[in-house]
């Protein structure tokens, strides 16, 4: 089975209305990560970001494109920050579609001001390899579902077994956690492993979901800590304001009778 034909098992939920995936049946309630990323200080983890780039990059890039991201936001801070050098061969490591000096088409590596390198020529291109189906982006597939990044890590960890009273749709695959139980897209964490982390962190099926569901996370949100600490500051400012201005009531109103 080629890459291709093993896209993140998120692609129908994220192709259908909200409504219409919970319509074709109920669905288990999602498994619940306490994320680094969570609560008003929460920020993310930088290992575990360049972890879920890993797994981005060779397990769901070859069907998902992340298209509102650059290669230069990979070393930005806020997000995995890998060093300049690795983003520079990060972004070298793909061919970017150009034109010569006679305007034809070429190819040329990419650089870090380039946009992360869509899988698919095209829409027909992309659907002529997936049975029809359109692999959505994952750009901001964290916020297009409802408790979006525990909505992708209990996806992508919710294959299993169809039950044995179950009677199940042709080309469809059983998930604990897909509204209806029944999902298209096979599962594309097969087997731990199927990554090589460099920090030495175990690549179980279970650590590969974390991982890519927190890559995605900031994906969705990369300014999410420069966001939060500047609420932190202003919030501080306002409470400063505050004592100030009461302080300075008090001593104009003094000697005044209320």
């Amino acid at each position: 089975m080629t890459m291709r034909m093993i896209p993140l098992a998120l692609a129908v939920a994220a192709a259908l209305p909200l409504s219409a995936a919970f319509a074709s049946g109920e669905s288990t309630e999602l498994r619940k990560v306490e994320w680094s990323f969570e609560g008003v200080f929460g920020g993310y983890d930088r290992a575990q970001l360049q972890r879920g780039f890993l797994v981005y990059k060779d397990v769901c890039s070859a069907c998902h494109g992340l298209k509102l991201l650059s290669y230069r936001n990979l070393g930005q801070p806020g997000g995995p920050e890998f060093p300049e050098a690795a983003v520079k061969a990060i972004a070298a490591s793909v061919q970017v579609p150009s034109l010569t000096d006679d305007g034809e088409p070429t190819t040329r590596p990419g650089t870090p001001a380039d946009r992360f390198l869509d899988p698919y020529a095209n829409e027909k291109a992309a659907r002529s390899v997936n049975n029809g189906a359109l692999p959505p982006d994952l750009s901001v597939m964290t916020k297009a579902r409802l408790d979006g990044v525990n909505y992708v890590y209990s996806i992508l960890t919710g294959y299993a077994d169809a039950p044995a009273d179950m009677t199940m749709n042709v080309g469809m695959n059983y998930n604990l956690y897909f509204a209806g139980h029944q999902i298209a897209m096979p599962a594309p964490l097969v087997v731990d492993g199927q990554v090589t982390y460099a920090d030495g962190t175990p690549a179980t099926i279970d650590q590969m979901a974390k991982d890519v569901s927190a890559f995605l996370a900031w994906a969705a949100e990369p300014k999410l800590e420069e966001r939060k600490s500047l609420g932190f500051k202003v919030i501080l400012f306002l409470a400063a304001l505050t004592a100030l201005l009461y302080l300075s009531y008090k001593r104009l109103w003094r000697d005044i009778e209320h």
